[in-house]
Order: C-alpha cells, then structure tokens, then sequence
C-alpha cells in the first residue's frame, strides 16, 4: 500500500512540476507578445538551421559517463572486497571519482576539437 501511494505522489509532482513550467512559459510568451517583441525569440530549438545541440557530442558525453561509471563500480568493488575502503564508501566515493574523470576526459577531447 505504501508502494501505490509513492508512486501516485511522484506522478502527481511530474505532472503538477510540467504543468507549472508549461503555464508560466505561457504567460511569460503571451506578455512579450502584448509588449511587441519579436515571436523569434521563442525558436528555441534552430537558431540559422543550425541546432544548439550537438548529438554526436552528447552522445559522447553520455558514453563516457556510463564508462566511468562502471569502472567506478569495479574499483568500489576491488577496494571493499580488499578491505582497503568501507564497502559503502568505496562504492559511493569510486562511482563519482570515475563518473566526474570522465566527464573531465570528456571536456578536453572537446576543447581540442575546437
């Protein structure tokens, strides 16, 4: 019984934290409207055919995390059945070590491709 009334909450903050978002994106367009700007400003996705997203760069990203991630998972592991670290420490402190270094990787590939 408690499992149903989780999961109800959770889908009603979903719902009520979008319908918020979606009413004030609303009213904030319908005001900038009233006052006369430009309805370009709300071509949020292309801006000159060009996206703002890069997806071969997210998708990189996102890879790479998921690596770090796991090698932190296997290093956790190494060092709690070593007895070196706490096994909740080593898991914890092994997922963000790895999880943030290859974000780090992630971000000098990227400069250099510039």
């Amino acid at each position: 019984m408690e499992a149903v009334i989780t999961f109800i909450a959770l889908f009603a903050m979903v719902f009520g934290l979008g319908y918020i978002y979606y009413t004030t994106r609303n009213r904030e367009r319908m005001a900038l409207i009233e006052k006369g700007a430009d309805a370009s400003l709300f071509n949020t996705g292309k801006e000159g055919g060009k996206t703002f997203i890069n997806w071969n760069k997210f998708t990189l990203k996102i890879g790479m995390l998921a690596i770090g991630i796991a090698l932190g998972i296997i290093a956790g592991s190494v060092f709690a059945n070593n007895s070196i670290m706490d096994e909740d420490t080593s898991y914890s402190s092994m997922i963000f070590l790895f999880g943030g270094l290859s974000l780090v990787v992630f971000y000098i590939i990227d400069r250099k491709g510039k």
